[in-house]
């Protein structure tokens, strides 16, 4: 017998809130500004009209794929990819960079150039 433990989601943080309600919002003007509707948009990204409209809201249930085709028929895709781009991410770097050695020793072996 399985024991069927629920999982609860924990409130989603205020800036998390705030960054989906703006991505939704910009997502908005932006396709408006391309004169495209919103059932054109729908057909465009496989999805309906109701999830359009929730992404244009906010809304953070929506599947990722979902905003990032609406991004990639907006032009906007490259900005997504590049979010956690390793050559730009300082906190990774700082991460990392507390890691190197303060000093590095000569091994008592042969050096393999």
């Amino acid at each position: 017998m399985q024991s069927s433990k629920r999982i609860v989601p924990s409130p989603i943080p205020a800036p998390v809130t705030h960054a989906l309600f703006k991505l939704g919002r910009d997502m908005a003007l932006a396709r408006r500004r391309r004169r495209i509707s919103q059932v054109s948009m729908a057909e465009r990204a496989g999805t309906s009209v109701s999830t359009i409209r929730r992404m244009e809201h906010g809304d953070g249930n929506v599947s990722l794929v979902f905003y990032a085709r609406t991004l990639h028929i907006l032009g906007a895709l490259r900005p997504f990819e590049d979010v956690l781009d390793t050559v730009n991410d300082p906190i990774g770097a700082a991460l990392m960079d507390e890691q190197v050695p303060k000093r590095v020793r000569q091994s008592k072996g042969p050096v393999a150039w």
